[in-house]
């Protein structure tokens, strides 16, 4: 199995930046899996925010962040980052990043971090 300890959250005003995390270990960490970030904000759904597959050549963003988050990959460290620009109060959430076993990109994700808190304020 793979696991993933997300870290780079903090608080931040509006218009500010924050860069993202994702480390995998376990055993499966070598595995050929996509990576997503998602985030769910208090008393909402899980959101898809961005996905990347393993080679590093796809990526994937979701429609309310798409231009102001890039998501990236460290091929050194297996890292995936998270790259958030012109943040908004709308992206109040903890983030989290999971794995899409199939390489898609687009199928299930599973093995949800714990998450990284990101506050935006006024």
């Amino acid at each position: 199995q793979v696991q993933f300890t997300e870290s780079g959250g903090g608080f931040v005003q509006v218009g500010g930046s924050l860069r993202l995390a994702c480390v995998p270990s376990g055993e499966g960490a070598s595995w050929n899996f996509a990576t997503g970030w998602f985030r769910q904000a208090p008393g909402k759904e899980r959101e898809f925010v961005a996905a990347i597959r393993w080679s590093g050549a796809n990526k994937y963003h979701g429609n309310s962040v798409r231009g102001r988050f890039t998501i990236s990959k460290d091929h050194a460290t297996q890292t995936v980052y998270l790259q958030m620009n012109n943040l908004k109060l709308e992206d109040t959430a903890v983030y989290s990043c999971a794995a899409d076993l199939s390489g898609r990109g687009s199928g299930t994700y599973t093995n949800y971090g714990q998450g990284t808190q990101v506050i935006v304020s006024a």
